[in-house]
């Protein structure tokens, strides 16, 4: 069965255009043009992978990614025609999982949307062999790889796909000082090219989750000059 993508954007002739050229890549593609209309179809449709625009009549795409996330772990790639680090820094911690930046290339794009469909597929895989393993506890942090979830005090936090990879793979080395550089290869993949700077974002992410005080980190430490630390 073809792998299902709804494409969000409001101009008329990029969505025709993705559609057609998505659709000769073999993917079943799904159109929507405002942010409500998007809501309604990823609800409907339950697409493999969603690409969005950031500039949305109704409702803008931040806010589209931020319900979708916490609806759904699907991936998203977020198009946008600014340059600006503040909005692409915003889509990942809203739950993104890559961008680009208008204008760009179909091959670039289709390169990124087979790249996340992949590293989904992984993160399944992965998910289902690590359904043996036990719960990792660290005071009243619980990860719980049977149900790929992560716990504070009880309650369940609202982690994107990514960052509960992210807080698995860095409690799966806990104590271990970890570069930026493996932790993009190992939890992003290989493939990814996104930069470094996608770390620092989804550890400050992590931090506002399960800190007492993310100003003073005590779980997830800087190692000044060489990555992180998980300390639990």
């Amino acid at each position: 069965m073809a792998e299902k993508i709804l494409v969000v954007d409001d101009e008329l002739t990029l969505r025709e255009t993705l559609q057609y050229n998505l659709q000769r890549q073999g993917y079943a593609v799904t159109l929507a043009r405002t942010g409500p209309e998007a809501l309604r179809l990823a609800r409907e449709t339950k697409p493999d992978l969603v690409v969005l625009d950031l500039m949305l009549p109704g409702m803008d795409g931040l806010e589209v990614c931020r319900i979708l996330r916490r609806e759904s772990q699907t991936p998203i790639l977020m198009l946008t025609a600014r340059s600006e680090e503040i909005d692409r820094v915003l889509g990942l911690e809203l739950g993104a999982d890559d961008y680009l930046t208008k204008p760009f290339s179909l091959r670039e794009l289709v390169a990124r949307i087979k790249a996340l469909l992949r590293r989904a597929q992984v993160s399944r895989t992965a998910g289902s062999a690590e359904a043996v393993d036990a719960p990792l506890v660290f005071g009243d942090l619980t990860i719980d790889p049977s149900r790929h979830q992560a716990l504070r005090a009880g309650e369940p936090l609202e982690l994107s796909p990514k960052e509960y990879d992210f807080l698995f793979f860095l409690a799966r080395h806990r104590g271990q000082v970890l570069s930026r550089e493996l932790i993009l290869e190992r939890v992003w993949g290989w493939d990814y090219d996104g930069g470094t700077r996608t770390i620092d974002v989804h550890v400050r992410w992590l931090r506002s989750k399960i800190e007492q005080d993310p100003a003073h980190p005590q779980r997830i430490l800087t190692v000044r000059g060489a990555g992180y630390r998980f300390e639990g």
